[in-house]
Formats: C-alpha cells, structure tokens, sequence
C-alpha cells in the first residue's frame, strides 16, 4: 500500500467530505425550521460547523474501514434531528425537508464545478486545488445520487413516502426501523457491483447538469 497517496488522498478529499455532509445535514435543519419545527436549531445543529455534524463512528471510522477492506468509503454524520409532527403540514413538507439534503449536495457539486472551470486551465490537473475541486465535484454528486435512492431511511425514501397515499406511505416508512439492515444491504450492494450501473449512470447525468449549468460562464470566461 503505498502510504504517501493514501495521505494525499485523505487530504484532498478531507474538506470536501466534512463540508459535502455538513451542508447536508444543516439544510435539512433550515427546511425543517422553515416549515415550523425548530428541533435542530434548539439542540445548535445549525451550522456549517462539520464538528456539530461529525459522528466519530460513522463519519471517520467506518470510512477508513471500509476504504482499507472493501475499497469503498461509505459512512455517514449525525442526522439532523427534525420533529416532522411539528411541521405545520407533515405529509407535504417533510418531502421537502427531505430533499433538501441532496439539494444542498447539488448546490455545493456546482460550486466546485465552477472552481474547477476558473482553475483547470491555468494550474493544470496535478495542482492540489485543482484535484480538491475534482473531489467536492465527485463527493457531492454522489452523495447526491446516493441519498436519493428510494428507500427509507435514505432522502430518497422519505420523499416517495411524503408523495405516497397516507395507506401507502405508512407501510413504506415502517421500512425506517429496518435502517441499519437498509445500509448494509446496500454496502454489500455495492461491493458486489450491484448497484454500479444504476449509480455511475446517476453520477454521471448530474455531472453533466453540472457542466451545462456552468456552460455560459465557460463561454463568457473564453
């Protein structure tokens, strides 16, 4: 193994990934507070501090676990705790709350898109910040795709269960309780390439979002 680009990797990757699921997790907050429930901004999970979101286990541990063993670097923060009972319309809103996650995820993958174009062509691919804003691209289209998968407790499931008849969505949310299952089920999804096509075609749609969302400034710039 060799050491030295492991710790450049882990580098590169660091500010993207503490920012990529911060952001995450505080946009749910906003949403949430925004629709009527306050839970997050009363227990400080407010910010876009990545130390208020860090889980010791899920955000440093399990990643280096997994990245040393099976290659994939999955892991996860603290959830944002949101009270969907004290949003003034549970059903509609909490969809929204939901999606705000991997919409901040979006957002956060165009501004790195946007500083890849302003440095690329002058500090060429090997430049560090050239490789940190090819990281945050990458980490936050990802984390955009992947949250959206349609299965609770991830984003994705939360949304279909906001959009689902009240008969549908109770049933399918009950699918929470069996969360951690949820995630290992999809982690060895993932080693086993279950999921590559479905989640490389999904990256790779977004990233292309990307691109044309930043073509006008390229065009502007050259």
């Amino acid at each position: 193994m060799n050491i030295e680009l492991v710790v450049r990797t882990i580098t590169v990757y660091l500010i993207p990934v503490l920012f990529a699921i911060s952001l995450h997790e505080a946009a749910h907050g906003y949403v949430a507070r925004y629709f009527g429930d306050p839970t997050a901004a009363n227990e400080g999970r407010l910010s876009l501090n990545p130390l208020r979101h860090i889980d010791p286990f899920g955000t440093v541990l399990l990643p280096l676990l997994l990245y040393f063993t099976i290659q994939i670097p999955f892991g996860y923060a603290k959830p944002v705790p949101v009270d969907y009972n004290r949003l003034r319309n549970p059903r509609k809103q909490m969809a929204w709350v939901a999606a705000a996650g991997p919409a901040a995820n979006f957002a956060m993958g165009l501004g790195w898109m946007l500083l890849l174009m302003l440095l690329g062509g002058r500090l060429g691919r090997d430049n560090f910040f050239v490789q940190m804003a090819v990281a945050g691209l990458s980490v936050n289209a990802a984390m955009c795709v992947f949250n959206l998968i349609p299965l609770p407790p991830l984003d994705g499931g939360r949304i279909v269960t906001g959009l689902l008849p009240l008969r549908l969505a109770r049933p399918y949310a009950s699918i929470e309780r069996y969360g951690m299952f949820v995630f290992i089920g999809l982690i060895m999804a993932m080693q086993f390439g279950l999921l590559d096509g479905v989640l490389s075609a999904g990256v790779a749609f977004v990233v292309h979002l990307f691109g044309l969302i930043v073509m006008p400034i390229s065009l502007l710039l050259n």
